[in-house]
């Protein structure tokens, strides 16, 4: 199948990897039904909530498939904000910033209460959804994150857009790669027929110069001069793309660097040139901007990455091809210094669940309706499973997937099977089962919480359920035994 008037979605779900029993599941509908309940009257703003100034007043309701509706092989736009906090939409409970694009996008299909990043930082994530699988399966995914040129994606591993390119599909990927610097790492290098962004983890929004003051923008392997606000470049690129005529379908991936540091608004011209000024003086710290920024202006950042979400949407919505499109939105990992977390714990780099638990959306009106939440617990790697199987490609045998595709559930009401939802990082490690957390932070102490009932993770029933947590820490050493070990390079 290589035409996308010629192709359909598969039928049935692939039986390879981890699963969900019967009673986990159970648990997880349950929750989601409980969090429609809050996310409509309590957590969710009531404008965000009933769609106010567009006559919109349909509420939430739990997640179920619209059985019996039928569709071409999607064009898949995956966009993802970089180090955007579980909370910073006004749709996840945001009490200061509006997004209403995004929160239309989520009114439009389902939005995800539970879901979380493959990582607690940027690269490791952006390996574990073009892979599918661990981070620590690769010796790339092991830098957190990858902060110079000596660990990238091996170019011979296959990802989620190599694997649709191999059934069809047009690939491309515009803004934060993060995954790795020239010359031996690159998107055209991994799978994606165009590049056009930066390699690095952080640039400064106007002049391109990244962390070892470096130009960072380029169109494919080619440095690329564009010196307007980093963010408008971005989305001139995602529109202009998804208004093609193309005649496959198509699979773009568009990282934004929004709302990641340095703490530079569109317009923000003096702050830009200090931040370049200390930069070309050789200050290695310039682009943390760590004596800069304010809640303000992170709102004004977030709201602009909603802006511009919406313009490419818009161009979507012009260019007829919404209906057949699959549009997910997420944050890459948890937020930092300004994001507004709550009632979440930790941020960045942690394994708490403001570290890893994102806000998500999915729309596909072809075959998903509109106004629903999930609870269901999924985290990045189960997203490359599930798109490789609604473009009808299949894993590599080789490279066996760590994500379970979610396809049968999103179309057919089929229970997922049991898994655990598995993190590590330097220092920490955390395993998702159900309702149950198991987690271990740099202090080394083993602590089980009960999500359900604590997503702040300050109620430790350690003590209290000592079977639960040795079943859970034995579960979590197993899947580590499997992975590469940390080095001191690493």
């Amino acid at each position: 199948m290589t035409s996308q008037d010629q192709s359909s979605v598969p039928d049935k779900s692939p039986r390879s990897g981890p699963s969900l029993t019967r009673r986990a599941f159970t648990t997880a509908v349950g929750a989601t039904a409980a969090t429609a309940a809050v996310g409509t009257q309590t957590a969710v703003p009531a404008a965000a909530a009933t769609g106010a100034g567009t006559g919109d007043t349909i509420r939430e309701r739990p997640f179920r498939a619209a059985r019996g509706r039928h569709s071409r092989r999607p064009n898949i736009l995956f966009i993802l904000g970089d180090d955007l906090g579980w909370a910073d939409l006004s749709s996840y409970g945001a009490p200061h910033i509006r997004t209403p694009h995004l929160d239309r996008l989520g009114r439009q299909g389902v939005r995800f209460t539970d879901a979380y990043s493959g990582s607690a930082t940027c690269s490791p994530t952006r390996f574990s959804l073009y892979t599918g699988r661990y981070p620590g399966r690769t010796e790339g995914g092991l830098a957190e994150p990858i902060a110079d040129r000596s660990a990238g994606l091996d170019p011979t591993h296959p990802t989620l857009a190599s694997l649709l390119r191999g059934v069809g599909y047009s690939t491309a990927l515009i803004g934060k790669w993060h995954c790795g610097y020239l010359p031996d790492y690159s998107p055209t290098k991994s799978g994606w027929d165009e590049f056009f962004g930066n390699f690095g983890g952080a640039l400064e929004y106007y002049s391109k110069l990244g962390l070892g003051g470096e130009y960072d923008l380029y169109e494919g392997d080619a440095e690329y001069k564009d010196l307007r606000y980093y963010t408008r470049i971005l989305t001139e690129r995602a529109s202009e793309y998804v208004r093609r005529d193309h005649g496959k379908p198509w699979l773009l991936n568009l990282n934004f660097t929004t709302p990641h540091w340095p703490w530079i608004a569109d317009g923000d011209k003096e702050a830009s040139a200090e931040i370049v000024r200390r930069i070309k003086a050789g200050d290695g710290s310039a682009l943390w901007h760590a004596d800069g920024g304010s809640v303000e202006k992170y709102k004004k950042m977030v709201e602009d990455l909603d802006r511009s979400v919406g313009e490419v949407l818009d161009a979507l919505d012009r260019s007829g091809q919404a209906e057949d499109t699959l549009v997910f939105f997420a944050s890459d990992n948890g937020g930092e210094r300004f994001s507004y977390n709550w009632p979440l714990s930790g941020n960045k780099s942690s394994l708490q669940e403001g570290g890893i638990r994102v806000p998500s959306v999915l729309r596909w009106p072809a075959r998903i309706e509109g106004h629903q939440v999930s609870g269901l617990p999924v985290f990045s790697p189960d997203w490359t499973a599930t798109l490789l199987e609604l473009g009808g490609a299949r894993p590599d045998p080789a490279h066996p997937l760590d994500g379970v595709s979610l396809a049968g559930y999103l179309l057919r009401n089929e229970v997922p099977r049991e898994r655990d939802l598995f993190w590590r990082v330097r220092g920490e490690r955390a395993l998702r089962r159900g309702d149950w957390k198991y987690y271990r932070g740099k202090a080394g102490r083993d602590q089980l919480f009960r999500l359900a009932d604590d997503r702040r993770e300050q109620a430790d029933r350690a003590a209290a359920e000592p079977e639960l947590l040795a079943e859970l820490r034995a579960s979590w050493e197993r899947v580590d035994s499997g992975l590469l070990p940390y080095t001191a390079g690493s």
